[in-house]
């Protein structure tokens, strides 16, 4: 039975990964201890696992496409990695209780960030032909990137609700850049959050394997068809049920626990 959930929960996660890019991978953790039982300490590595190869294979066409900026992934992901290990030692150290209430906040940011217009570029750092004017950025683009790795280890989260708006309106990146940029700044903090929650974690295999792998057929499938589809539309309504979601982890978490 469990396994028949993880299958059908990992599709629906896959599926909204696929059309919506890292954002649809905020309901992971939520699925996995809400809809298979599991607690924290097992479902942050399955998420991390499906966020990492997911959006791997979103990167593979945008770095063919040249639409990543390579210095800037490195800065982001040198600094995020340290700060996965010590979210991932942070979250062994709080009750559960607190880490869902922290991980609810999380989602309702995610959501209005979902909700806000994007604009194509930001203007407070400069980037231009002769590359990324470092002395202005690195004083934004570190604490960003010791924030978005921090929140991985917690919260088991690719952080591209937070990426991609501090590439585009602090540090002034292009879109299509920013996003593509994003994908191997979230592959790196994956990777890390999962090695650091692999060593204390007791892994039931066949319930990842059976997430993981419809979760990373889904993602590609509903890419592959995702040009079809309103996805500003989408967007709006998955936020809206980010939030629906985000108040029942906050009710079953204080209220019926």
């Amino acid at each position: 039975m469990d396994t028949a959930v993880a299958l059908a929960l990992g599709a629906i996660i896959g599926v909204l990964l696929g059309l919506l890019g890292g954002g649809g991978s905020i309901l992971a953790v939520p699925a996995l201890v809400f809809g298979l039982g599991l607690d924290l300490e097992q479902a942050i590595p399955i998420s991390l696992l499906v966020i990492g190869v997911a959006s791997l294979a979103g990167a593979v066409p945008k770095i063919r496409e040249h639409q990543v900026n390579w210095r800037m992934a490195g800065v982001f992901a040198a600094c995020g990695i340290p700060a996965t290990f010590a979210g991932s030692a942070v979250g062994r150290l709080l009750p559960q209780s607190v880490v869902m209430v922290g991980f609810a906040a999380v989602m309702v940011v995610a959501g209005i960030r979902m909700l806000m217009d994007r604009g194509d570029t930001g203007t407070a750092c400069e980037v231009g032909d002769s590359g990324i004017d470092w002395r202005r950025c690195a004083p934004r683009s570190i604490p960003a990137g010791v924030a978005v790795g921090f929140l991985t280890g917690l919260f088991g989260v690719g952080g591209g609700f937070l990426i991609i708006p501090a590439l585009v309106l602090m540090l002034g990146l292009d879109m299509s850049v920013a996003v593509g940029t994003s994908l191997i700044i979230i592959v790196a903090n994956s990777a890390a959050g999962l090695i650091s929650h692999l060593s204390g974690a007791s892994i039931d295999w066949a319930i990842t394997a059976a997430f993981a792998g419809t979760a990373i057929a889904g993602s590609l499938i509903a890419g592959h068809f995702g040009t079809k589809v309103d996805t500003d539309r989408l967007q709006r309504w998955f936020a809206y049920l980010v939030f629906a979601v985000a108040a029942y982890v906050l009710i079953d978490t204080i209220l019926l626990r």
